[in-house]
């Protein structure tokens, strides 16, 4: 199939858009790595209140001891019913991370970022699996409730590695739904361990990834915008 020079215009803009995005998200990541303790505080809770960073929520438990974590939330103008496709869908191989994926390509995660609701991506089990790198152990589904919340986790008993993903659905009157993303994580006393599970890296490198995600998320679910 021939591309037209408008369709090849296209996809240079938007090749452009990525490598912007993806330069933009790497140097948001040096800057967080570079002031990692005085912007923890701030970073580890941003977008939710003092009683959404401090509740407990479905799934902590499955890391009871958590040695980091944080809370982040938007507001969304949407019921929950609409939001809740796009968290669905999360995972590679499937609607992806609505993150900086020329960032997460370049590590081999081979994400593609959909801007539409996917059919075939719509059911999650507990048991299921979602995969953030092909090569990389995959998260379990181990909580998901349609419209109100789904829990992902992972652990591996003989390091003491463990996380959990959780995104938590709470709505806001008839037409608004508030966001809250919490991550929750333990690791061994292994280097490997702790580069992978710990705050050092993890936590400056999820909080720019999960920000841009969280504002997408709003994006797509919000309202269309009006055209004149």
């Amino acid at each position: 199939m021939t591309t037209t020079p408008t369709g090849q215009a296209l996809a240079l803009r938007r090749a452009a858009a990525r490598i912007g995005q993806a330069i933009a998200g790497a140097a948001l990541i040096g800057f967080h790595m570079a002031f990692t303790k005085p912007l923890r505080r701030w970073r580890t809770t941003r977008g939710a209140t003092a009683a959404e960073a401090t509740a407990t929520l479905p799934g902590d438990e499955l890391v009871p001891v958590a040695r980091w974590g944080y809370t982040h939330a938007v507001t969304i103008d949407a019921p929950p019913d609409q939001v809740w496709p796009w968290i669905v869908q999360l995972g590679q191989g499937r609607g992806g991370f609505y993150s900086y994926d020329g960032l997460e390509n370049l590590i081999g995660c081979r994400v593609h970022n959909t801007e539409t609701v996917l059919p075939d991506c719509q059911i999650l089990a507990v048991g299921d699996e979602v995969w953030l790198h092909p090569k990389a152990p995959p998260l379990t589904v181990a909580m998901v409730a349609a419209n109100s919340g789904l829990v992902l986790h992972g652990h591996d008993p003989q390091t003491a590695d463990a996380t959990i993903w959780a995104f938590h659905l709470h709505p806001v009157g008839d037409h608004q739904t508030r966001l809250v993303e919490r991550g929750r994580g333990s690791y061994g006393p292994g280097l490997a361990s702790r580069l992978a599970f710990g705050p050092t890296l993890m936590e400056p490198v999820s909080f720019v990834m999960s920000r841009k995600m969280l504002l997408t998320i709003r994006r797509l679910a919000g309202p269309a915008p009006e055209h004149s």
